[in-house]
């Protein structure tokens, strides 16, 4: 789990410099490339969404938790900010996403199911409900794992099963979180 948070976490860091044509853009209309609000949430999206899947996995080591709480904190705090940032860009440009309507509603129920999940891991922590904080921790970062999950759904989609794009795209809107929440809720029952 902590590579592939690494390794994505790292990944909109390849983009710094590139034109619209040589980033994750590349196949987006001229209108939405014209729309500042638009680029603005992308970017807010893509790199605070990183800076999420980096500071959260580390949450899940015991001994952060128990030896070096000042850590956990301080990270934690990152996450929160990075979650309700990235996920609030999210939901506004899931709207814009290649697939229409399907895919549209898979990415802004992640987005929401995303903020929510977080602002209880939140609330629980701040009502000093440290069982349910890591409950709703884990649920937070299943859903952010989804940035994950579809860079591995993606090219097994489209190189192993031969899938065009738009399908796919359609079906990994949806697979590429309601698993992992799903995986999720297993690890929290079973603890």
């Amino acid at each position: 789990m902590a590579l592939f948070a690494i390794f994505i976490g790292l990944y909109p860091l390849r983009f710094i410099g590139l034109s619209y044509n040589d980033s994750l853009l590349g196949n987006k209309s001229s209108t939405l490339l014209d729309s500042l609000p638009y680029i603005i949430a992308f970017y807010t999206h893509i790199f605070l969404g990183g800076l999420a899947l980096l500071s959260g996995f580390s949450q899940f080591f015991k001994i952060l938790r128990r030896k070096y709480l000042g850590i956990h904190k301080v990270l934690g705090k990152v996450y929160i900010i990075s979650v309700l940032l990235s996920g609030t860009a999210g939901l506004c440009i899931a709207f814009f996403a290649e697939g229409g309507f399907i895919a549209s509603t898979g990415f802004a129920a992640l987005a929401v199911l995303w903020l929510f999940t977080t602002v209880k891991a939140y609330s629980s922590i701040k009502n000093k409900d440290i069982a349910r904080h890591q409950q709703w921790m884990v649920r937070s970062y299943a859903l952010c794992f989804a940035a994950v999950t579809l860079r591995i759904y993606m090219p097994l989609f489209l190189g192993v099963l031969g899938m065009d794009f738009i399908p796919a795209y359609k079906i990994i809107a949806w697979l590429c979180w309601v698993p992992n929440l799903l995986v999720a809720e297993v690890f929290i029952i079973r603890k």
